[in-house]
């Protein structure tokens, strides 16, 4: 595609060269740069892509997109060799760029996207599984992975990938005959502008709470929130919950956007009523076309009853029928949510992603409601992410357990030990009994060791993750597998 149509719809450009030149790959990454490409030069938290333009000119970038601070004499040696557009911001550029590059896939899909701290992955699981049922292709982006069907395309390692990734995942889902995209859409990515230029038909807001609070992410809660409410802005429809005391503030906030609401205690549009809740399943009454149904979901807990309303929300924006929306409810499974492992020893273990205050604190509380014998919690806070939330949810823990394990989670670059400190200090105000044991796996095997088939093990914050990041490096961790291997151990011993 020729530069020039790359470059419609940016603002602010300053270019030297040519811009009849035709550009065949459009990257951040200068690795990936190939012959013929546009290097777009983003400042990172820990790099500047300044520093890359040299290597991505020697791989064959013949444009590169810069921000006005260049420096002068790198500018003037590169001129020499490659068109150069300066713009004010170059992740905007990159976004607004790869839509035209990859001619504006977004447009010819019906484009869902679902932000807020907890439930995007299962409101989109959900989602998807509805509009199949219903015979539409879709194709999902989110935490977990990207999927066209049943088809994973790859294992994800950000909720939202960088823009002009995105625009290719859209272009192949174009391809492929998409007439859905379900994605997750986290605040990090609305902050970055990852979204920019997309074309979203529905929105929704599940909730709000403390999460991403750190130097890499958000500086405070008002920059979070502000960042997920781009979302609605961008979107012709959207659903929030009335049950959330920040998202219910929404429609007031923008009240030329068109928004629906959904809840369970307050004034809404959709409306759930006379809920049940066990220990395998919550089922609900709620109007999905013309009268009230009683609609089963396999995910227990008071939070799958949010996450249906807000996937009901959206398929009835797209005209389902309540016999797909009740058969596709009530089949749904989401790797690593409220996921139970089977086990030879037939014990009750619980797989969840859990990892802020509110989400601990929601699933430590569903369990609880319906645990016979006790409730063993096995969790820690990651690394180089907001450690104000750690001693928040060693009390959550401690209060609501019976027992708790102060274990490792993803470390990154921070001492786990410290962490642990960190969430031992929450914990301390409970009278909850607990120890800290850094290493997961042995405080796995502790909590199977110390449990009985009326107790229920909560393994939280890993959730879908098959690995564990420590200094940088990802190592093989799937609670699957390593919760069989533990228990077949302790087996042999006994023989």
């Amino acid at each position: 595609m020729e530069l020039k149509k790359i470059l419609v719809g940016i603002d602010g450009i300053k270019a030297k060269g040519d811009l009849d030149i035709d550009i065949t790959n459009l990257e951040s990454d200068s690795r990936k740069i190939t012959k013929g490409g546009l290097f777009v030069a983003i400042k990172g938290f820990e790099s500047n892509g300044n520093d890359y333009i040299k290597a991505a000119i020697k791989n064959g970038a013949i444009a590169v997109m810069a921000e006005p601070d260049i420096d002068k004499e790198l500018l003037k040696l590169i001129i020499k060799y490659v068109t150069v557009i300066v713009v004010p911001d170059t992740r905007l550029g990159l976004a607004i760029g790869a839509c035209n590059f990859y001619d504006n896939p977004s447009r010819k899909l019906k484009l869902i996207g679902i932000t807020g701290t907890k439930g995007k992955t299962t409101t989109s699981f959900m989602t998807k599984k509805i509009l199949e049922k219903q015979g539409m292709k879709v194709g999902l982006i989110g935490t977990i992975a990207t999927y066209i069907g049943d088809k994973k395309l790859e294992d994800s390692d950000r909720t939202t990938p960088e823009s002009n990734k995105l625009q290719s995942l859209f272009a192949q889902m174009v391809e492929e005959k998409c007439d859905a995209v379900v994605m997750e859409v986290s605040s990090q990515s609305l902050k970055l502008n990852r979204v920019a230029g997309c074309d979203f038909d529905i929105a929704v807001f599940t909730n709000f709470s403390e999460d991403h609070i750190s130097p890499k992410e958000h500086p405070d809660m008002k920059d979070y929130f502000e960042s997920k409410l781009k979302l609605l802005k961008m979107s012709k429809v959207s659903f929030v919950n009335a049950d959330d005391l920040m998202v219910a503030k929404v429609p007031k906030m923008l009240p030329d956007a068109k928004i629906s609401t959904y809840g369970i205690d307050n004034f809404c549009s959709l409306l759930a009523k006379d809920i049940t809740i066990t220990n395998s399943y919550v089922d609900f009454k709620v109007k999905v076309e013309t009268k009230n149904e009683r609609v089963k979901v396999c995910i227990p807990g008071r939070f799958s009853v949010y996450n249906a309303l807000a996937a009901i929300s959206i398929a009835k924006e797209l005209h389902c029928t309540t016999e797909n929306v009740k058969a596709a409810l009530e089949e749904v499974r989401v790797p690593g949510r409220s996921e139970l492992v089977d086990n030879k020893r037939e014990l009750t273990i619980m797989i969840d992603y859990a990892h802020s205050p509110e989400s601990l604190e929601n699933i430590l509380s569903a369990v609880k409601s319906y645990t016979r014998g006790r409730l063993i919690s096995v969790f820690g806070c990651g690394g180089d992410r907001d450690s104000g939330k750690r001693p928040l949810m060693g009390e959550i823990s401690g209060r609501i357990a019976d027992y708790t394990f102060i274990t490792s989670d993803n470390p990154r670059t921070e001492e786990p030990e410290k962490i642990a400190r960190q969430i031992e200090q929450g914990m301390k105000k409970t009278n909850g009994k607990y120890e800290v044991v850094v290493d997961r796996t042995e405080a796995i095997e502790k909590a199977i060791k110390m449990a009985n088939k009326r107790d229920i093990i909560v393994l939280a914050g890993k959730g879908h993750e098959p690995y564990q990041e420590i200094n940088g490096k990802k190592f093989p961790f799937d609670e699957r597998i390593i919760v069989n291997d533990i228990i077949e151990k302790l087996d042999e011993k006994k023989k």
